[in-house]
């Protein structure tokens, strides 16, 4: 499929070629101009992601692979995951102690290690010789499922208490806890960043611009056929 800078090319060379073979000079001036211009433009838009033999600054994305991503990283911790928008973030978000359930975490945590801990306590204690009588620790593994079902809706109701909130917000909110959540948020950056590689820096940058660099083409034909018409007029 012809995109604008070929049609421009194009265009410019018919009006080249026939103001050639045609004798008009008019024509000829504005179809060079033009062509100059475009493929001055096209080679520039060229150079920023190819590397061109002999052309020095030529693949420039590219060639600048790692400074391009040490800027990505640079711009999301020092715009975007500051201590300042995290804290906004945290507060905005735990503003109102209904906002916080953790009820969906809860229900998802094992706690039958609570209840091995609770058994080994037992036997140690001055019990555990009569429970060996009936059994031993067998004997209460049937408590196994209410005990965890218990300890589950007892921890979602400490959960829910506005003293357990605003402690939990206060952590959240201490410096140290700031210190270790953009840690984190940059060893995540990192690790994407290190997933890219100039080929998939270089696709993505000329996916997003290259349809607006198409211009750059257009202009220069329009601007160089311009200056080639007067280039005319004044002789």
């Amino acid at each position: 499929m012809l995109n604008k800078s070929m049609i421009t090319n194009l265009i410019s060379l018919l009006l080249l070629a026939v103001g050639y073979y045609m004798q008009q000079n008019t024509l000829y001036y504005i179809g060079l101009f033009a062509f100059s211009g475009a493929l001055t433009n096209w080679l520039a838009i060229h150079m920023l992601f190819e590397k061109v033999p002999g052309l020095y600054g030529s693949g420039v994305i590219p060639a600048r692979f790692e400074e391009f991503k040490a800027s990505i990283k640079h711009l999301m911790m020092e715009q975007f995951f500051t201590k300042s928008n995290v804290d906004k973030f945290l507060s905005k978000e735990m503003a109102s102690a209904t906002n916080i359930n953790l009820e969906p975490v809860i229900n998802k945590i094992d706690l039958s290690p609570a209840f091995d801990s609770l058994v080994e306590v037992i036997m140690n204690s001055q019990f555990g010789g009569m429970l060996a009588m009936m059994g031993g620790s067998e004997a209460i593994q049937p408590m196994r499922e209410p005990f965890i079902e218990k300890m589950k809706i007892s921890i979602t109701e400490i959960s829910q208490q506005d003293q357990f909130k605003n402690a939990l917000k206060e952590e959240l909110e201490s410096p140290e806890m700031m210190d270790d959540i953009q840690v984190t948020i940059e060893e995540i950056i990192d690790q994407r960043l290190n997933e890219l590689t100039p080929k998939m820096v270089k696709e993505m940058v000329q996916d997003m611009i290259k349809k607006h660099l198409g211009w750059l083409v257009v202009w220069g034909g329009i601007f160089g056929g311009v200056i080639g018409l007067l280039s005319t007029l004044i002789q």
